[in-house]
């Protein structure tokens, strides 16, 4: 039988069939073997290039002709690093570290980047650019880059050099394009929406629509005071069993290490501030720094050569002016500037140095000669007439001027190297006894202190620290009983715990919590009593009969609300929301229904007539603010309409194991 399918598969058949099995494979199998094994990257989106929109999505077009973005690791841990300092400044000690590194948290970070490239990708495709001028006005109008409402060019390089990792100008002005060019298409979308006034006169007419409306307040009930068998509460216990678990709770040991246990280190010697002197000089250099005024004519972005020469021409003529004897530099910045940022100030840009507004502007700051307006130049923003009106030679701060500076920084290192010496001295010793804190707090000096027993988000003084929360309840540390690493709380504040006791998340049997079962059996026999009640007067009322006539015979308190208004709290918010719910009434009828209040009473309600809002009611004010409003909602809609069908267009492909 072997013999016979050896046979039947070595002819030409079974050529013809392979072959025909390889073309597939040829197309969609092979790449999973060449490629997948190389990828250096967390997400990569590829789109069909501009000029063959229709291009087939099979592995030898994509790889020829397919346009690409990837998402390296590196850009994704930036990314969710930035999205950690915003948790955890949003949250504050509710900060959870670890859950945090969820993997859904990951995702939902490389989903924004992913976005990200996709924008990138549309934006090349459809040749979208962002000029120069763009960037820098956008860059000028940041608010963290200006002092006193300014753009600040000292501080927007200190805080460039702040970062990490540290920005050149030209860098960050790259990363702003790029940003821009992404966000250009789908803000142009959004704008492009608007509201008609029919639309407009629809949603007028819905908020200023009334209701005739009458309601009555039922009470809370009354407690249940009926018998409760034996069975009922076995029944309820069992049906709620997740509602009557006692939480998980730990004891703790722990010692605690305070700056203040450590000496205060001696002063510095002179040798030691020298040498740290020495080593820092570069921080001690104060650069040659300009102060400048300029005048801006700006080419506009593509212009063509008639433009462009028009441009010089009137900077030229502008420049003769400036130079002319007699001539108010500042008067002539504030008439014939395009700097909208400068030209209030006379042109002032306040103090230069190198390496703030580019190569090419730095040039010609440093090239003109001071107090003499200059003749044109031509930078990436247009053309500028420049007056250098002082000079502030650069110069090296002596030891003698900041040796106050460095004796402070000294100490600080002096007392965070011992206080380091001293937690590393700890570590030691709990690594010689995990299962003890004793040796530890001996070498320290310190109490051996306890806490608890209590829950997580609970607990006192140290126990209520998040990240001592987040230790003590660590698989780790409950189930070896060892010491923990040291656990900074703060500057020169470290604690080490260990958990003496652990009692898991357990269901509390119905001997112990009898009592709280029978209340909320009574609680839901009272509240299902009351509703009953309630359904049969709405029915009683929808039947025909006036609220107030089933009010009075139940005593409860009534009243009327004609004309009642969208987003009255009357006879409460929830109630408010539940009559404009309601349907239409029939002609001669009424629309009821009832509403459960947070404090277990209940609103019963009769909507009798409807009178719909006036569209001209409004003033022209109030109509234009709804009408922006409508806009903007349907054009965040819109924005997100083309996201979704830009990725629908490419191809996504993620790599989790790189998260």
């Amino acid at each position: 039988m072997l013999q016979a399918l050896r046979e039947k598969t070595s002819g030409w058949i079974a050529i013809v069939i392979v072959a025909i099995l390889a073309i597939p494979f040829a197309f969609f199998g092979m790449e999973q073997y060449l490629f997948q094994s190389s990828a250096n990257y967390a997400a990569k989106v590829e789109a069909p290039p501009s000029w063959w929109r229709s291009a087939p999505d099979i592995w030898p077009v994509r790889k020829a002709v397919w346009q690409s973005r990837e998402v390296s690791p590196e850009e994704f841990r930036m990314e969710f690093e930035a999205a950690r300092q915003q948790a955890r400044a949003t949250q504050g000690e509710a900060f959870d570290a670890r859950a945090f590194e969820q993997v859904e948290n990951k995702l939902a970070v490389l989903d924004q980047l992913v976005d990200r490239a996709v924008l990138s990708l549309a934006a090349d495709g459809m040749g979208i650019a962002v000029g120069n001028s763009q960037v820098r006005e956008v860059v000028q109008s940041m608010p963290e880059f200006q002092v006193d409402g300014r753009f600040d060019p000292q501080r927007y390089q200190m805080l460039l050099q702040s970062r990490v990792p540290v920005q050149t100008p030209r860098e960050h002005q790259e990363d702003i394009r790029g940003r821009l060019e992404m966000v250009m298409l789908p803000s142009r979308v959004a704008g492009s929406a608007f509201a008609s006034q029919g639309e407009l006169d629809r949603m007028m007419g819905l908020l200023g629509q009334q209701r005739d409306v009458a309601v009555a307040m039922l009470p809370a009930p009354e407690p249940d005071t009926g018998a409760i068998s034996a069975a009922e509460i076995q029944a309820w216990y069992d049906g709620h069993r997740g509602d009557y678990r006692a939480p998980e709770e730990v004891s703790i040991e722990y010692v605690e290490i305070l700056g203040d246990a450590v000496p205060e280190p001696a002063a510095p010697d002179e040798a030691s501030l020298r040498a740290r002197y020495e080593q820092e000089k570069s921080r001690f250099v104060e650069p040659e720094q300009r102060l400048v005024s300029h005048i801006l004519v700006r080419v506009p972005e593509g212009a063509d050569d008639a433009a462009r020469d028009a441009a010089k021409q009137r900077a030229e003529a502008v420049a003769a002016r400036a130079r002319a004897e007699g001539a108010d530099f500042a008067a002539i910045a504030g008439e014939e500037s395009d700097d909208e940022g400068s030209k209030a100030g006379g042109g002032d840009l306040g103090w230069l140095e190198r390496g703030i507004m580019g190569d090419s502007f730095d040039n010609a700051v440093y090239s003109v000669e001071p107090g003499i307006p200059s003749e044109p130049v031509l930078t990436d923003f247009g053309w500028h007439v420049l007056l250098v009106r002082e000079v502030r030679e650069g110069k090296e701060v002596p030891f003698e001027e900041v040796r106050a500076e460095l004796a402070e920084a000294q100490a600080t290192t002096d007392r965070e190297r011992a206080f380091n010496d001293l937690i590393g001295r700890l570590v030691d010793q709990v690594y010689r006894n995990p299962s003890s804190l004793a040796p530890a707090a001996r070498e320290a000096g310190l109490p051996v202190q306890k806490a608890g027993p209590f829950v997580r988000g609970g607990g006192e003084g140290i126990a209520a620290d998040p990240a001592v929360q987040r230790a003590a309840f660590s698989d780790a540390l409950v189930q070896d009983g060892t010491v923990s690493d040291p656990i900074e709380l703060g500057g020169n504040h470290s604690v080490l715990i260990r958990v003496t006791a652990h009692q898991p998340e357990r269901e509390r049997p119905l001997a112990e919590v009898r009592d709280e079962v029978v209340s909320a059996i009574r609680a839901d026999r009272a509240s299902k009593a009351l509703l009953a009640v309630a359904d049969a007067a709405v029915a009683e009322i929808a039947d025909g009969k006036p609220l107030a006539e089933v009010a009075d015979g139940k005593g409860w308190a009534h009243m009327d609300l004609p004309g009642m208004r969208r987003g009255m709290p009357m006879p409460s918010a929830e109630a408010n929301e539940a009559v404009f719910a309601a349907p239409e009434p029939a002609e001669g009828k009424v629309s009821a229904g009832r509403v459960v209040q947070d404090d277990g009473s209940i609103v019963l309600y009769a909507v009798s007539k409807i009178t719909p809002g006036d569209a001209g009611e409004g003033s022209e004010q109030e109509r234009a603010m709804l009408q922006t409003q409508l806009a903007r909602m349907a054009g965040d809609e819109d924005a997100l309409a083309l996201m979704r069908a830009l990725r629908q267009r490419m191809r996504v492909t993620t790599v989790e194991a790189r998260l």
